[in-house]
């Protein structure tokens, strides 16, 4: 019998973050929907190219075959596609063997509404306005950013990097900083360091990746030649002593990650380019960047940077 998906890490993922769709968005942007259709349908067999998240999903992925018996991760598709020309998708995601068989197809609609009924930690999707309306209604989500996809067969090794405020934990702390200036922001996370902060939109997917961790701790203590495959990473852009907030709430909820980097306003690239993660989520733009622009990259539109965007007018268009 299958594991009830309550049991389950989820994460949801579109077909434009999982896939190369720019050939088939150029055909829909120029031509509509009724040639988006009818140019799926005579591509059906034509497997699409690998997308950003596409190495990572992979490797995600990988963590059932590590452990069979639980099956302790899936993926979802939500997809705006409508279920006849999704077929093209589930070919691609059969040529490339993933264990992918649970799906939404809203037929041009946004399936951010469905992202708790699948019990998903985090929506991917390279639309922003679907990622924005899951996250305006409190739901885990982040934008997938064009990039170059890398996806080293020999490298099997699953790497995340977090952000911490504004992705792991609520966005506090940098309200006091976008409001003030940064010794007002060291005086407020000293003043509370003793205090956990509210968890942020991916709070969840980070605890529950340190279950993960926890599994692999069982089976590291079986088997000295146990080879891990998850790696956490949390980069942020805090120093000392505003670091020690940051320990109180890992602390306070049972989790912590293997790697932690308190820059102090270091460029996050001067890690990344070293930590090479499978995918980085970070609530600030300005801080989503690669040199060589390989280095998959989330955007999670939370919190006063994304509410002083709103305020000046570039909200994105209503939800569906």
């Amino acid at each position: 019998m299958p594991h009830p998906i309550e049991t389950k890490l989820v994460i949801a993922i579109s077909s434009s973050a999982l896939f190369d769709l720019s050939e088939s968005h150029a055909i829909y942007a120029e031509k509509g929907p009724i040639a988006y259709k009818a140019f799926q349908e005579a591509n059906m067999d034509k497997v699409l190219g690998k997308g950003v998240a596409f190495p990572f999903i992979k490797r995600f992925l990988n963590i059932n075959n590590r452990f069979p018996e639980q099956e302790p991760v899936e993926v979802v598709l939500l997809s705006r596609n409508s279920a006849a020309s999704g077929q093209r998708v589930f070919r691609s995601i059969e040529h490339y063997g993933l264990n992918i068989s649970r799906a939404a197809f809203m037929e041009g609609k946004s399936p951010y509404k469905y992202i708790p009924a699948f019990n998903a930690s985090l929506f991917l999707s390279a639309n922003r306005q679907d990622v924005q309306c899951a996250i305006d209604a409190g739901y885990p989500a982040g934008v997938v950013l064009p990039g170059k996809v890398v996806d080293d067969e020999s490298d099997e090794e699953l790497r995340i990097a977090f952000d911490f405020d504004g992705v792991i934990a609520d966005d506090e702390a940098e309200t006091i900083y976008k409001q003030g200036d940064l010794p007002e922001f060291h005086r407020h996370e000293i003043a509370k360091s003793h205090i956990p902060h509210k968890p942020g939109p991916l709070a969840e997917l980070f605890k529950k990746l340190s279950f993960l961790q926890q599994l692999e701790d069982q089976e590291a203590g079986k088997n000295k030649d146990y080879q891990r495959i998850l790696r956490t990473a949390i980069v942020t852009a805090r120093s000392a002593p505003a670091h020690e907030r940051v320990v109180t709430t890992l602390d306070d909820w049972g989790v912590s990650a293997n790697e932690t980097f308190f820059l102090g306003g270091m460029v996050k690239n001067r890690i990344l380019g070293r930590l090479r993660p499978h995918i980085f989520f970070d609530d600030q733009q300005g801080h989503l960047k690669s040199e060589s622009g390989d280095i998959p990259m989330v955007h999670i539109p939370f919190g006063i940077a994304n509410r002083q965007k709103e305020a000046a007018g570039t909200k994105t268009n209503p939800c569906d």
